[in-house]
């Protein structure tokens, strides 16, 4: 039987999906990927969700990029995201791990504001202290200006995506300096939404 070892890859990977509330979601969907540099990241998409897979800054990079695409034109879009770092058994995808730093789609994104309301969790897995490590990247978004509290099961962030994004980025990457060896993030981001903000 093969066994796994969390924290044995440095591979950041995202699996999400985005659903835009819209007769024309097919169109949005592909012009969002299509105007998205995907060029330092693997990525592959099926008729369920897209996955991303590569060094943490391009997985954010590239999520956040096809997000605002998608958003940008003012259809209600909705994000549902799982990022993870330190998987067990991830090795498919490594030449990707040799790209420089240099983000392909930031020039573009910073031209694009986009009001978000977003829920969040992160999970440290594989050691005891979890719980320190979340209230560490609680205080690490407040810092962002975009933490709006803690709901059921999660925490809520608003205001502009690129913030939105910073902020989740850093929480993720902190977390990823813990003594955790596996860290999952889940996310989900609405943009445009006509209904009032709700459960803060």
């Amino acid at each position: 039987m093969k066994e796994f070892f969390c924290g044995t890859s440095e591979i950041t990977g995202a699996r999400f999906s985005i659903h835009p509330m819209s007769d024309r979601f097919v169109d949005i969907i592909l012009s969002s990927l299509k105007e998205t540099d995907t060029t330092k990241v693997w990525m592959k998409s099926d008729d369920v969700s897209t996955c991303v897979r590569g060094r943490s800054e391009h997985v954010f990079d590239v999520v956040k990029a096809i997000y605002l695409n998608a958003s940008k034109g003012g259809d209600h879009v909705v994000l549902n995201a799982t990022f993870s770092n330190g998987c067990p058994g991830d090795s498919a995808g490594d030449a990707f791990m040799a790209e420089d730093s240099i983000l392909m789609n930031d020039e573009l994104s910073q031209k694009i504001n986009q009001e978000v309301a977003t829920q969040f969790a992160l999970y440290p897995l594989g050691f005891l202290g979890y719980m320190d490590v979340i209230i560490d990247q609680i205080k690490t978004v407040d810092q962002h200006g975009v933490f709006s509290g803690g709901v059921h099961y999660a925490s809520r962030l608003d205001g502009d995506a690129k913030k939105v994004f910073a902020a989740l980025e850093s929480a993720f990457e902190s977390a990823r300096n813990s003594d955790s060896s596996h860290i999952v993030m889940t996310v989900t981001m609405s943009a445009n939404s006509p209904s009032r903000k709700e459960g803060q």
